[in-house]
């Protein structure tokens, strides 16, 4: 781990920062993927769910590298980013998608929520378990402009 953020800080930002985590797999190519999922950090892992055909599970199935970053798009700029190994559990993405959707949209009775969770049991969770940790933090540099 490196970076101006103690370990308790880093997890503080995954589990509070609410906006979708960047990750990156490598494809069948050996290519570069990048894309971004709603995810919850618990138990030492962030947690994404995603359809079980989806492009990003087959490549992290074939090669479980992957890379992520929990950072906002506005300054001040800070975040967390690193690298993991994923896993995909096939029987864990419909409980995780209602927990995702109550994050991410605040409640599972809107619209898009209730299409969502719609086709929840088929959902299939991925597992990252960060093996590299860095954090960034340039609130004080971008201050005073």
């Amino acid at each position: 781990m490196s970076g101006p953020y103690t370990f308790e800080q880093v997890e503080r930002h995954l589990r509070d920062t609410v906006v979708p985590v960047r990750l990156a797999c490598l494809t069948a190519s050996g290519s570069p993927l990048v894309l971004s999922l709603w995810f919850l950090y618990r138990d030492g892992a962030l947690w994404c769910a995603s359809r079980p055909r989806a492009h990003v599970v087959r490549h992290l199935e074939r090669d479980a590298r992957c890379a992520f970053e929990v950072a906002r798009d506005a300054p001040p700029y800070r975040g967390v980013r690193g690298q993991g190994r994923a896993q995909v559990a096939r029987d864990a993405g419909g409980r995780l998608l209602g927990e995702l959707i109550e994050r991410y949209l605040g409640a599972t009775d809107s619209r898009l929520a209730r299409q969502l969770l719609a086709g929840a049991a088929d959902e299939v969770a991925i597992r990252i378990t960060p093996t590299r940790l860095v954090s960034w933090d340039y609130t004080e540099r971008m201050q005073g402009g």
